[in-house]
């Protein structure tokens, strides 16, 4: 085991080395640009045996990743923001084809007004282009995530490209301790990708063509099936990580919810923010705990529907907003909560957006707020807006 001090955004570099990627597509935008400029220093020093293509755009680089998947090559690119809205043509193309390409996305708030700090509109804009969505919530798990992508993305049922989200500046630039598994241990988890279907001029193949009714429906189904099977393969993969290097990952984390009668829904490093509160609220006697959404999609519906039904109030904190509608984890919770005989009372709360920092203080007095009954049920709630 290696230990590292290093941040974010080089916690992905590290894992796409170790990972062994092939091919790597890179085109700079703040707060990415850290992870492709280690990338390409790898590259150069022939650490990492890859081709590293240097592109005139985000579109163009989800392109070079769509093609080298498609040769049959483990690909990987990064992103943020305004470059991640660039691919969303591109994005499509690589899940329908069911290229499992692995991408880091640094979350950054969306412009105009121009603005580089750290909110998840841009990942949640592209929620329904069928990649997997893992929310990080500290540097060992951006890292740890990244490898476990690959295993997850190239697994045979489940072939759809994946996207690992951390949040701008709170870690792409920060610097944590980082454990590194040894290379030859890494190997033994993640073998080499063997593409079950590449392009092959010994055995040739058409991808991408004009496709009917008759059939196209059926395509969009298996899609559907794949990432549902992928709920049992990401927890797998995250047991399988876990029995070999200590950490174990699943779809939710859960924290200090064994008794609690108070739930508080995050994601990210608000999760980190959340667990001071909710360890000095039950100081103070509150029944509060903790359950963060690592994986968006898929979404862990029976997850959660689990620990609602043993709590009476779920405060779901979203640093993003559906314009016209709510915070999308706030959606996606209700939504698969809908049907349930003994759900909780459910409030949404939108904080944090553009980079507004979000503290222990925040957290405890929404908190307090939601035990008392003081926010809008099933209704958005806005949290410090000055107007």
């Amino acid at each position: 085991m290696v230990k590292k001090v290093i941040e974010g955004n080089h916690a992905v570099s590290y894992g796409i080395r170790d990972a062994r990627a092939e091919v790597i597509a890179a085109y700079p935008i703040t707060p990415q640009t850290h992870i492709v400029e280690l990338l390409s220093e790898f590259c150069a020093s022939g650490e990492l045996k890859a081709k590293f293509i240097k592109v005139e755009s985000e579109h163009s680089a989800m392109a070079a990743c769509v093609g080298a998947s498609a040769a049959g090559a483990r690909a990987s690119t990064a992103t943020s923001s305004q470059g991640l809205a660039l691919m969303h043509e591109m994005l499509h193309w690589a899940s329908n084809a069911r290229h499992p390409i692995v991408m880091a996305n640094v979350n950054r708030a969306m412009g105009p007004p121009w603005n580089i700090w750290t909110d998840q509109n841009d990942s949640i804009a592209q929620r329904d282009t069928g990649w997997l969505q893992f929310y990080c919530s500290t540097n060992q798990e951006v890292y740890d995530t990244t490898l476990m992508a690959f295993k997850i993305c190239e697994n045979d049922k489940v072939l759809l490209p994946g996207m690992l989200v951390l949040d701008a500046f709170v870690l792409s630039h920060t610097s944590e301790v980082v454990d590194m598994p040894l290379q030859e241990e890494i190997d033994e988890f993640l073998p080499p990708y063997n593409a079950k279907y590449k392009l092959d001029l010994d055995d040739p193949r058409s991808f991408g063509g004009l496709m009917f009714p008759d059939w196209y429906y059926e395509l969009k189904y298996k899609q559907q099936t794949s990432m549902e099977e992928a709920l049992k393969v990401i927890e797998k993969v995250g047991k399988e990580f876990g029995d070999r290097f200590g950490r174990y990952y699943g779809l939710v984390e859960e924290y200090r919810i064994e008794d609690a009668e108070i739930i508080l829904v995050v994601s990210a490093t608000i999760a980190q923010t959340s667990k001071e509160a909710v360890d000095i609220l039950r100081k103070e006697g509150m029944k509060i705990g903790l359950v963060r959404i690592r994986t968006f999609r898929p979404f862990p519906k029976e997850k959660i529907r689990k620990i609602a039904s043993k709590i009476d109030k779920m405060i779901v904190l979203d640093r993003n907003i559906s314009i016209g509608s709510e915070g999308a984890f706030f959606t996606e919770t209700k939504a698969c909560l809908y049907n349930e005989k003994d759900r909780p009372e459910i409030y949404g709360v939108i904080i944090g957006l553009g980079g507004r920092d979000v503290t222990v203080e925040d957290i405890m007095k929404i908190a307090k707020k939601g035990k008392e009954g003081k926010f809008k049920i099933n209704e958005i709630n806005w949290w410090g807006v000055k107007l």
